[in-house]
């Protein structure tokens, strides 16, 4: 028995953490790939601070109370002041995991406080956080060693942070910010027991009745025979989109494999978000799959499927806009990217095709609203197309007022 247990660890560890060796298929991927990432970190740092907003840095997300649309109240709680704000809706968050032997979550609990993944209010005052960068540049070294660690718990002997990512922990977050609606993305680890978010997440929101307010997505992995199976299932019982995570899930998005997988949404009439482009914090191995030029052939071949980049193709955005230029299938989720880049997908693409989305319960709701709020201050039709219309269009919703 305890032979079994390990191997399963090392199973889960290859699939959540990279813990174990893997090849790179060195003919997709090379030096010079390394290189471009190199050299678009230390591009990001010397130039933070000198685009067409200046300097934007704080002290943790408390910290962003200092902009006018925020504020601290009695509570100690960071709020949205903003009293105009368009029914914001939020394409990209995440609800608590705990898979093979971690103990389960309660999805229904309420916490004190919600510890995210990358905490910048794990202290006071919190830590340096810069709206100019891409956001996981904002976190040292001993963070994302702890955020690794944290992956580990989560298949083993459970994580005390992601025991406070609730159904009521996220809606007390979504009201400090005035997000009305959430799509709730799980992933789908291809395990071999307790791998079931899809499942869990959506009788959570069923069980506290707020399917008007949390939005139940859908993940399957490609090496499951009985994937489309499920993808039909899961179509049948509300979601309204699949996530698919090329990293975590260790697939090349143009492979044949993946193309059942879109033929499938397609007819089901799902959109497929993605983690796409090189975010920099996961395991090196793993950028042989998100490399942008992956991306391609599915916009191409399925027009008729609407494919989300998510993180605007995170540290690729520069190879990720010429993408969405060409194919109108193509839609940039937003989060991660820093005000200046955030402008330049708005002057590039136009709004039309951007979603909002944090990356709940990796960060704090607000620190991707205020971006948003810096850069379309002064432009309310931009402002209200990205914070909901667009999504509200994509995901078959009818347009709200504030």
């Amino acid at each position: 028995m305890r032979a079994s247990r390990r191997d399963f660890l090392r199973y889960a560890l290859a699939a959540i953490s990279g813990g174990a060796a893997a090849c790179v298929d060195h003919e997709r991927y090379g030096d010079e790939d390394v290189a471009r990432l190199a050299a678009q970190r230390e591009r990001e740092r010397v130039q933070s601070g000198q685009g067409p907003f200046g300097a934007h840095r704080y002290r943790g997300y408390r910290g962003l109370a200092e902009l006018p649309w925020f504020e601290i109240d009695g509570r100690g709680t960071l709020r949205c002041t903003v009293e105009d704000l368009p029914p914001v809706f939020d394409a990209h968050a995440h609800l608590g995991i705990s898979l093979l032997f971690a103990p389960d979550i309660d999805l229904q609990a309420r916490t004190d406080r919600v510890r995210h993944l990358l905490d910048c209010d794990a202290e006071d005052p919190g830590c340096e956080l810069d709206l100019d960068v891409y956001m996981n540049a904002n976190f040292t070294d001993a963070d994302l060693r702890a955020l690794r660690l944290g992956a580990i718990a989560q298949v083993s002997w459970g994580s005390g942070a992601a025991a406070t990512h609730t159904v009521p922990n996220l809606l007390a977050e979504m009201d400090a910010t005035r997000i009305q609606r959430a799509l709730i993305l799980p992933i789908a680890f291809g395990l071999p027991f307790g791998d079931d978010l899809t499942e869990r997440f959506m009788q959570a929101i069923e069980a506290a009745g707020v399917g008007d307010r949390m939005i139940p997505g859908a993940s399957v992995h490609l090496g499951d025979e009985e994937a489309v199976e499920k993808l039909e299932r899961y179509a049948r019982a509300g979601a309204r989109a699949v996530k698919l995570h090329p990293a975590a899930q260790r697939f090349f998005p143009d492979s044949s494999d993946a193309m059942r997988i879109y033929e499938a949404c397609g007819r089901l009439g799902l959109p497929v978000l993605f983690h796409a482009g090189r975010a920099g914090i996961e395991p090196e191995y793993t950028h042989q799959f998100t490399v942008m030029r992956n991306y391609e052939a599915m916009l191409q071949r399925f027009p008729d499927v609407q494919f989300i980049l998510g993180h605007a193709g995170a540290r690729d955005i520069a190879d990720a806009i010429p993408l969405a230029r060409k194919y109108p299938n193509a839609w940039m989720e937003i989060h991660g990217q820093g005000v200046t880049r955030l402008h330049e997908l708005i002057e590039t693409l136009g709004p039309d095709r951007l979603l909002f989305g944090t990356d709940w319960p990796f960060y704090h709701l607000a620190a991707t609203l205020a971006k948003v709020l810096i850069v379309t201050d002064g432009k309310p039709d931009v402002r209200r197309k990205i914070l909901a219309g667009n999504a509200d269009r994509l995901f078959g919703f009818e347009p709200r007022v504030a």
